[in-house]
């Protein structure tokens, strides 16, 4: 098995709630910018132990979600060791197949790879990330009448193929990259949260 990856999403965008892009349908706004991070709280990659790092991505999409040419930022977590960061960057960028490629090839440009420090957290169903100085953001469920936190499932597009998502808004999401021409600051818009296991 090159990778078996357990871990969380969190994911924020400046498209309305819900984001239609998991749908299939275009942007609201007809791009999209947003911050996706994957952090593994188990897992193994050709042997290297990945476990308590995070990957994320600032990404711009220029259109509809499945045609790609996404161009992307790649931000690594600090405390990844030189191994931890080769090894999850083979698993982002393709080379070792799986779930995770499907998603790779949708990202037509990488415009930097950063390892900075990565804030990735989860409580009672609210989350938090920070990647360095370039993006931040909050997440918050939406609920059902029992309280129960409102899933989607079966859909289109995943960045978590496989695992259903909990759909939700982002009291606060900033992110900047000037190389991407992301310069962000909103209130209330689309944010998703989920668990995974990939395996290849």
């Amino acid at each position: 098995m090159a990778y078996h990856l357990e871990g969380r999403l969190l994911e924020v965008c400046n498209c309305r709630v819900l984001c239609p892009c998991w749908i299939g349908e275009d942007p609201d706004f007809g791009t999209c910018d947003t911050i996706v991070a994957w952090h593994f709280d188990k897992g193994t990659i050709e042997g290297v132990d990945v476990a308590g790092t995070t990957i994320a991505m600032i990404a711009h999409i220029p259109g509809n979600i499945l045609q790609g040419n996404w161009r992307a930022a790649v931000y690594v977590s600090d405390k990844a060791s030189a191994a931890q960061e080769a090894a999850i960057l083979n698993v982002y960028t393709g080379k070792l197949g799986g779930p995770v490629a499907d998603l790779a090839k949708l990202v037509g440009e990488v415009v930097s790879v950063e390892k900075v420090p990565l804030t990735f957290e989860v409580h009672g169903g609210s989350g938090t990330i920070k990647i360095g100085n370039a993006g931040y953001a909050e997440l918050e469920p939406y609920k059902n009448a029992s309280g129960a936190t409102t899933t989607l499932a079966d859909t289109v597009f995943s960045t978590v193929p496989g695992a259903p998502v909990f759909v939700g808004k982002s009291p606060r999401y900033r992110s900047k990259n000037e190389k991407l021409g992301i310069d962000l600051d909103l209130k209330g818009y689309n944010a998703l949260q989920s668990t995974f296991v990939f395996d290849a």
